[in-house]
């Protein structure tokens, strides 16, 4: 048992050691600027929204909890404390994440083109999301990085990626995943 123990410790310490190496690796690669930091919103307990849900109404949303919008200060004191280049915060339109904006960074804009599809409602509107998410990145020029605040769906389908909450991947411009950071909550 003690020896059991004792590859326990062993294995942790190593993959803790590991983490931090690949995190520095990354972190080097974001201050070099012109990555695309797509966040998942902060921690908002429960999947999808409720019948009623309103765009323009947060109390119809499934919104982040306390423990999410501590995650939304973690994300923004990485950011800061890491030096990493911010051209512009873009978020979705949905209230979890933008609260996740307003914490983590103070200043955003909305972009629709970030929305969920998860639910029936919205399904129809993830290829001309996508297409208008592309058009943009396209025309983005900037050293510094892009920061945008979406949903799972959206991560999910245009870096082939399952990502947590309030989980940072970081992708080239071709949308090609370089790595993820997870600012736990």
């Amino acid at each position: 048992m003690r020896f059991l123990n004792l590859l326990i410790i062993i294995f942790i310490s190593l993959t803790v050691s590991i983490k931090a190496e690949t995190d520095q690796k990354l972190i080097n690669k974001l201050e070099k600027g012109g990555k695309l930091l797509f966040i998942r919103h902060a921690y908002a307990p429960g999947s999808g929204d409720p019948e009623n849900f309103n765009l323009n109404d947060c109390s119809s949303q499934r919104n982040l909890s306390e423990t999410g919008r501590i995650q939304a200060l973690k994300i923004g004191n990485f950011i800061k404390k890491n030096k990493i280049p911010i051209h512009k915060v873009l978020s979705s339109e949905w209230c979890r994440c933008k609260e996740t904006s307003l914490l983590a960074f103070k200043d955003y804009e909305t972009k629709d083109f970030l929305n969920s599809f998860y639910s029936l409602k919205f399904s129809n509107n993830k290829d001309a999301q996508i297409s208008k998410l592309k058009k943009y990145i396209n025309k983005w020029d900037s050293d510094k990085n892009l920061v945008l605040v979406t949903h799972y769906v959206m991560i999910s389908e245009v870096l082939d990626y399952a990502s947590k909450s309030g989980e940072i991947v970081i992708s080239d411009r071709d949308f090609k995943k370089i790595g993820s950071i997870e600012i736990k909550y």
